[in-house]
């Protein structure tokens, strides 16, 4: 079955080089890629008590204007690479951004989310952008590839997998993961990190331990520990010390994943993330 695969756009270059990141990540599988751009009008908002209308001018201004940036973005990407396996769809649509994404997941079942760190108004200020975050605290039905700016796709050989251990693991949610491994026999480094010199697991967190190594079975995998008081540092340290080239998360329930985002140290050193976030939701 192909791989259905969402990228929403701003026609910012943060989202064209999210868009390119993905070609090249699946480029080897057949896919069919939605583009999606929810443009909106100024002056009005769709929690106004009025919102205007098709036929009316504001309306089909605003609607060929985006139709327009979507030919230009579907040429250059045509420039970039013409893929066999891969199928691009066009979708414009005057929406909130959030419940765009929404209907485009439900109607065409979309697998997967790649998109940009950051848009077109994002902030230096700012880590992610905040239709990123939005998307991430949001969309539960499926995972997300936040690429950050300007990072230039290689191929994909180390994945880090920070986790606690507190709470089981079900393969179904770590799927992505673990398909994402065997496409480019990457290996997955799963890092547990305390602040403790040595590793320190209970009895039920040492049996969450053993059934991931269980799910893991059949991939090229490695358990570490590391000795950190912020999980935000041990994670960068880890990136930086073996050239890794993506980190995935999996968030439940926000605990773990809000942690590292909304940590001030994160502001500080950055998990500026100098490589994409895989995000994956439990179920």
């Amino acid at each position: 079955m192909d791989k259905r695969v969402l990228l929403p756009t701003d026609y910012s270059k943060n989202a064209l080089n999210a868009i390119r990141y993905a070609m090249e990540l699946y480029k080897n599988v057949r896919c069919e890629f939605y583009v999606l751009n929810a443009f909106h009008i100024s002056g009005y908002t769709l929690d106004s008590m009025r919102v205007p209308e098709t036929e009316e001018p504001y309306y089909e201004a605003a609607k060929k204007e985006s139709e327009e940036e979507m030919q230009r973005l579907m040429k250059m990407l045509e420039l970039y690479s013409q893929n066999d396996k891969h199928k691009f769809h066009t979708i414009t649509t005057l929406n909130n951004f959030i419940q765009a994404v929404e209907v485009v997941i439900d109607k065409k079942d979309i697998d997967m989310i790649v998109m940009g760190t950051k848009g077109i108004t994002g902030s230096t200020a700012r880590i992610f952008g905040s239709n990123t975050v939005n998307i991430m605290e949001q969309i539960k039905e499926c995972p997300v590839i936040a690429v950050p700016n300007n990072y230039r796709f290689e191929t994909l050989r180390e994945i880090v997998f920070p986790t606690d251990y507190k709470t089981p693991f079900k393969k179904k949610e770590i799927g992505d993961l673990i398909e994402l491994s065997k496409i480019h026999d990457a290996k997955i480094n799963v890092v547990h990190i305390d602040k403790d010199k040595e590793e320190q697991l209970g009895r039920k967190e040492k049996e969450n331990k053993e059934l991931l190594q269980e799910i893991l079975q059949g991939t090229d995998y490695e358990m570490h520990f590391l000795q950190s008081d912020k999980i935000s540092m041990g994670i960068n340290n880890f990136i930086g010390n073996n050239d890794c080239d993506m980190v995935a998360f999996l968030n439940r329930k926000h605990l773990f994943l809000e942690s590292v985002l909304t940590n001030p140290f994160v502001k500080k050193i950055g998990f500026d993330p100098q490589v994409p976030i895989l995000e994956m939701n439990d179920n």
